[in-house]
């Protein structure tokens, strides 16, 4: 059977997110790391550790033991504590190409994150739907981590 391609509206993708964490950049920038790391979720109590190796071409992916895994994406650009960027396929299994980028400044007696996916590829729906709320899921559980401290 073949299939048509979608048009390029179906195939782009745009988040941009920000939050306030009342925390130092140094706090905020290591709980950025640990929530996207260790501590990573699938959802609230539904655990999905990482690996983030936190400098230049390091890799963000999913150790499932036994050199089994999933690549997410390489780190493009770190410059700490203001500026992580990883480019990669992040959770798609199939032609998909994302940047992320995390950039936090000073703000109001804490660190402003101003987060932005962008994506290009066939990007399924389901994926589509769900990952507004996965993003402000990490972000809301990086300000909580980074507030902890």
């Amino acid at each position: 059977m073949i299939q048509t391609a979608p048009g390029l509206e179906n195939m782009t993708l745009e988040i941009k997110q920000e939050i306030h964490v009342r925390a130092s950049l140094d706090d905020t920038f290591a709980a950025l790391l640990e929530q996207i790391g260790p501590y990573n979720e699938r959802g609230a109590g539904d655990p999905m550790p990482m690996v983030i190796e936190p400098w230049p071409g390091g890799r963000w992916y999913r150790d499932l033991g036994n050199d089994n895994g999933h690549l997410w994406g390489l780190v493009q650009a770190i410059k700490r504590p203001t500026l992580l960027e990883i480019t990669g396929p992040l959770f798609a299994s199939y032609p998909l190409l994302s940047n992320v980028q995390y950039r936090l400044s000073e703000a109001d007696g804490g660190t402003l994150i101003t987060f932005r996916h962008t994506a290009l590829g066939f990007i399924e729906e389901q994926h589509r739907q769900g990952v507004d709320k996965g993003w402000a899921s990490i972000l809301d559980r990086i300000r909580k981590g980074a507030e902890a401290k």
